[in-house]
């Protein structure tokens, strides 16, 4: 499978950057839209900064990630803009002078340092929306996040257009890569630190370039949504691997779950079956006007359906579902929208003017509830775990009885199962970008 290039997709996606842009800044009764990258935190009475993650707005209009101190001008009618910081600097790499196939649509200003942008910005700073967080003021030029144009903005960028996706795409290709030499050092006896550094070897990207910190949890790790301890010791035995772990291209992110026994023949091997074949029927289902809050529900029907089959709970899907014991077991969303950032913006959006589509009662986790529409990607990521805390809850509100404990206390040791791929909304359905990455990665490697 030949990735698609996103260079000759570029044009058409400022192309619709400079439509939203001109539609937002109409809602907010201003003229231009200023953009800082951003700027450097500093640790506190140190001169050590933390890593450096750019403005999202900024890297929606550029391919440019490790940027601080420039910035983004565009005025409705006339070719962007780009301030960029190319200072004089012995202490560290001066960036190159920006060159590639996005340059021929930007004019472009070099400065030497970060105060010399306040002459090249407009001079009207009460006609700007300035996007950007507040450490990145630069005197006048505060940002101020006018709300009619953040709210549209945001909404509109759900739809990602043909460079977004063919980006995405590659951030999938380099997160598979990962996820195959991780699952190689867990079949090899790894500790939770040596599978985060094969991972990270094999995309070439390190903590500070991945879209989020790696999950990567033996056994009864498994059982922390958010494991991040990486342990340097393996486990006497593993019996079990999660790994929720992605990758950035030029800015967009990957999110990709698995879960795997150490042996094949086990019934958490069976269970993780399960659950696959059910995570896929789920992605499947993503389709034009399918609402995502509803099939958030039919994955908590599924995946009871999947205990009851194995004799963790003795009742019905449906009792699970309206009783809140299927929260014990599946406490999160099924997903979220995903690409300029991991949790991408607005996913409560009740329209490109604001609102809210609130959760389903007793959801408090789920991070989208917006019918789907082609050009949204979104994660599907059921999954099932083994909880003390939840269990213990379920058992004191009185839900004991629908529980078979011997069955949960064989499963414990295992922590949990997640599933996750990336799915794009079609106008005819559904296209996941996850599972051909991982059959392209399988075909080339026999």
């Amino acid at each position: 499978m030949s990735l698609p290039d996103p260079a000759p997709l570029y044009a058409a996606h400022l192309d619709t950057l400079k439509a939203r842009a001109d539609q937002a800044l109409a809602r907010g009764g201003l003229d231009h839209l200023v953009i800082p990258s951003g700027r450097l935190h500093y640790q506190h009475a140190d001169d050590l900064n933390y890593p450096f993650y750019v403005n999202p707005q900024f890297k929606a209009w550029l391919p440019l990630t490790r940027v601080p101190d420039s910035w983004i001008v565009y005025t409705p009618g006339q070719r962007p803009r780009l301030i960029f910081l190319q200072p004089r600097d012995y202490w560290h790499v001066v960036p190159a002078a920006p060159s590639g196939w996005w340059v021929e649509h930007f004019d472009i200003d070099i400065i030497r340092t970060a105060d010399q942008a306040a002459a090249l910005l407009p001079g009207d700073v009460a006609r700007c929306a300035i996007l950007g967080e507040a450490h990145s003021a630069l005197g006048a030029y505060v940002p101020n996040n006018p709300e009619a144009v953040i709210d549209y903005l945001a909404y509109h960028r759900a739809y990602k257009t043909p460079y977004e996706i063919a980006l995405m795409r590659q951030a999938q290709a380099l997160a598979v890569r990962g996820h195959r030499a991780a699952e190689a050092a867990f079949r090899a006896g790894a500790s939770e630190f040596d599978i985060h550094m094969a991972y990270c070897a094999a995309v070439g990207q390190d903590a500070a370039e991945l879209p989020y910190g790696n999950i990567i949890g033996l056994n009864e790790h498994a059982a922390v949504l958010h494991y991040t301890e990486l342990e340097r010791a393996a486990p006497a035995q593993s019996h079990s691997f999660l790994i929720d772990a992605g990758a950035s291209a030029a800015g967009y992110a990957s999110d990709i779950t698995r879960t795997y026994a150490a042996d094949a023949a086990s019934e958490f091997q069976a269970m993780i079956d399960a659950l696959d074949a059910a995570q896929l029927r789920m992605g499947n289902a993503v389709a034009p006007g399918v609402d995502y809050k509803q099939l958030h529900l039919d994955a908590h029907l599924s995946l009871m359906g999947i205990l009851k089959d194995f004799g963790v709970i003795k009742v019905s899907p449906e009792a699970a579902l309206a009783s809140g014991v299927s929260a014990a077991f599946f406490p999160h969303g099924l997903g979220h929208s995903i690409g300029l950032q991991v949790h991408d913006v607005a996913g409560f959006a009740a329209s490109d003017r604001g609102g809210r589509i609130e959760r389903p009662e007793g959801h408090p986790y789920l991070r989208l509830t917006r019918v789907l529409e082609p050009g949204m990607v979104v994660t599907i990521e059921p999954g099932l775990y083994f909880i003390d805390m939840l269990l213990d809850d379920a058992k004191a509100a009185g839900h004991g009885e629908a529980i078979d404990w011997a069955r949960v206390a064989q499963f414990k040791p295992y922590g949990g199962i997640r599933i996750e791929d990336e799915v794009l909304c079609t106008e005819t359905g559904a296209d996941n970008l996850t599972r051909p990455a991982f059959a392209d990665a399988a075909s080339h490697s026999r």
